[in-house]
């Protein structure tokens, strides 16, 4: 077994280092999502604490670590009764995003279940996790139905495996950890919501501090066990300072005055529920025994609120995680008690006892409550002074800045109006893609249309057509009870049918016919409401836009819909209109995403009024490019932005030659009177289809 990097090694990342310890005096805070940039230790720092976590006694031989103090009545290998106990080391699991269902909740043996009557399961994950720490690194690319066992085991303590009338359950209690990179897509807001706390981390712009993190490095990858031995110290101290926090923390008092406070600043920030209220109790009261008191202060509060409450005030996908400090104060020193402290000193009257907070005191030192101290290397990052004669106000872009070959008459940024709900669209056929809300696809879970021999493993059993396979040959096999003889040739795995999440690529036309009469204002709000959707169906996104003389990707393929958002919200319009150049450059990150990923189906959405300027017979290329994409069979839809009484009908003809369809701005909406079909009707033969939602009127 390998050598965990030392947590007391870590440098830098107080407010993480302080959430994962939190947790480890008291579990039932609810487990950490660590949100932040690539590169950053986040995963470093989550292993790491696996070798500060108490001892776990269990009952002998157990594998699903029952208690011997308190055994689990209902565990599959009871009843334990006076079985001897054992210790061992916390368990740190962890749980790879590519992982099965059986390996999460356990595989039950379908084939000796029916042949013998017995229950041979095998535990999965989640039992691996009981009483322990379950590690998620990337969590927010765990496919939906992992999240949803994930949430059920974690709200009922238990995890609950069925297959076809066989029932097994088993505890499942353990401390969630999860990690995660935003520019990569944002989670559930249900597994969100699970997490008690969350810490953005990014790397330390100080050049003093990356010096110490590549030091610390070089040696650890030279020697794990010589640096661990250096660090063993500080990790014992800081083993047995969790221990006394532990024992301490029953005795910890959550006055009537701290409640207020807690309830106050949940109202105030307008969170939903009444889990923030009692993760922020958990909290403070975990910070009083971090810090070695028996009374929640106001500081303990305060904290509590920065790790408790950024992750629940997020309303859609694209709010930024965060908290007002300033409103968070004023709400506390509202509705909290006059006392005789010194104001200015956050630390109270006695000061932080130990300012460094030191390798092993952990991070936010011994005080417990209010921001962790700056110290090391972080606290000399002061700002500078503006040099003499330069001026520090910053300056604004110049008219027509921008990107090369914008053209003239460019306009600045225009904020999207406000997102509506949208239609649905979907990709016509059955697709075999990443389980999402979007298109029809074979899945492991949706309705079963069928069976089939399995294929490896059986995972689904189709019990009618095992029995129906079974049933002729139970003479020869010498059936003489009323059991029924299955041999492994008569299993039959169930087929179902489910939904996909597929690739919607934005084709967005940023010229200066779209910048009149304030049209791209609407356009923005179209597309968000469409990102918002894609966000919701679990699709990837990609934005690709056209202006000037070329075309450009935005943004490139990513299940990262917020930051197709804030591309979108940035960006500027102006010059010509080269659409055959967007529709190539889209052709392009197809071609190159197919090979990437070819189960994941494509829909291009395009937006524009179907106009084309520039270059020798614009319209001509442009309707070649979109023949391009319709030859492939790539499922299209224009969304025709075209205002006033006088229209061209250009969208269109674009939507002809894509063979897909037009809608116009308002039909997209769902609460539209406009009669539009569901799901989108394929091209087959040499006829005309539609690729897209059908629109009632299609362009000659």
């Amino acid at each position: 077994m390998s050598t965990p990097f030392p947590f007391t090694a870590v440098v830098g990342m107080d407010d993480l280092r302080l959430a994962l310890l939190l947790n480890a005096v008291s579990p039932a805070v609810g487990g950490v999502l660590v949100r932040g940039e690539k590169g950053t230790a986040k995963s470093t720092a989550v292993r790491a604490l696996s070798a500060l976590m108490p001892e776990v006694a269990t009952v002998a031989g157990c594998r699903y670590s029952c208690d011997p103090a308190a055994p689990d009545p209902g565990c599959p290998d009871g009843p334990h009764g006076n079985a001897p106990g054992i210790s061992r080391p916390a368990r740190m699991v962890e749980l790879p995003v590519g992982a099965s269902e059986d390996r999460l909740v356990g595989a039950l043996d379908i084939e000796r279940a029916l042949s013998e009557g017995v229950k041979a399961f095998e535990p999965g994950l989640l039992a691996d996790a009981h009483r322990g720490v379950l590690y998620v690194d990337e969590v927010n690319l765990l496919h939906d139905h992992l999240v949803d066992l994930l949430l059920d085991a974690a709200a009922m303590g238990a995890s609950y495996v069925e297959r076809e009338g066989v029932s097994v359950r088993h505890a499942a209690r353990f401390l969630l950890v999860g990690t995660m990179n935003p520019e990569e897509g944002e989670l559930r807001p249900q597994l969100l919501d699970r997490f008690g706390l969350t810490v953005e981390v990014a790397a330390s712009r100080e050049p003093g501090q990356r010096v110490e993190v590549v030091r610390r490095r070089l040696a650890y990858d030279a020697d794990p066990a010589a640096f661990a031995a250096r660090w063993a110290g500080e990790e014992s101290a800081l083993r047995e300072r969790i221990g006394t926090a532990r024992a301490l923390l029953p005795e910890v008092r959550l006055g009537d005055a701290a409640l207020l406070q807690i309830a106050a600043t949940c109202a105030a920030f307008e969170v939903d529920g009444m889990r923030a209220d009692i993760v922020m109790a958990r909290t403070a009261t975990a910070l009083a025994a971090w810090a070695g008191r028996t009374e929640v202060l106001a500081e303990d509060v305060r904290q509590a609120a920065l790790l408790a409450l950024p992750h629940r005030r997020r309303r859609n996908p694209f709010d930024a995680p965060g908290l007002d400090e300033e409103k968070l104060d004023d709400t506390l020193e509202e509705f909290g008690p006059a006392g005789p402290d010194d104001p200015d000193d956050p630390a109270g009257p006695d000061g932080p006892d130990d300012p460094d907070g030191g390798p092993g005191g952990g991070p936010g030192g011994p005080g417990g409550g209010g921001q962790p101290p700056a110290s090391g290397p972080e606290a000399q990052d002061t700002p500078r002074e503006p040099a003499s004669g330069q001026d520090d106000t910053p300056a604004r872009p110049e008219a027509g800045s921008g990107p090369r070959g914008s053209g003239a008459g460019e306009q600045s940024a225009v904020r999207a109006a406000e997102p509506f709900r949208t239609k649905m669209l979907s990709v016509p056929g059955l697709g075999e893609g990443a389980a999402g809300r979007r298109s029809r696809a074979r899945t492991e879970h949706g309705r079963t249309t069928g069976s089939r021999r399995p294929r490896g493993a059986l995972t689904r059993l189709h019990l009618a057509a095992t029995v129906r396979a079974a049933a002729p040959h139970q003479r020869a096999r010498g059936r003489s009870g009323p059991g029924l003889v299955v041999r492994r040739d008569d299993l039959r795995q169930a087929t179902r049918e489910g939904r996909e999440g597929n690739l919607v690529l934005f084709v967005v036309d940023a010229s200066g016919s779209m910048a009149a009469r304030q049209r791209m204002s609407a356009v923005k709000g179209a597309v968000l409401s469409l990102l918002l959707d894609a966000y919701q169906r679990r699709d990837k996104v990609g934005l690709v836009t056209f202006r000037g003389r070329e075309a450009a990707v935005t943004l490139p393929p990513t299940s990262s819909v917020d930051a197709a958002a804030a591309r979108l919200e940035s960006l500027p319009t102006g010059g010509r209109t080269p659409l055959a150049a967007g529709l190539l450059k889209a052709h392009d990150v197809l071609r190159v995403e197919r090979m990437r990923d070819p189960a994941r189906r494509p829909l291009l959405v395009v937006v524009t009024d179907g106009r084309a300027t520039g270059g020798q017979d614009p319209v001509a290329l442009a309707s070649r490019a979109a023949r391009l994409h319709a030859s492939e069979g790539t499922a299209s839809v224009v969304v025709d932005c075209e205002s006033g009484p006088v229209r061209l009908g250009l969208a269109g003809t674009l939507a002809a030659d894509l063979a897909g369809t037009a809608v116009t701005l308002d039909e997209l909406r769902a609460d539209s009177i406009a009669g539009l079909v569901r799901d989108v009707q394929g091209t087959r033969g040499g006829g005309n289809g539609t690729t897209g939602i059908k629109h009632p009127r299609r362009a000659a």
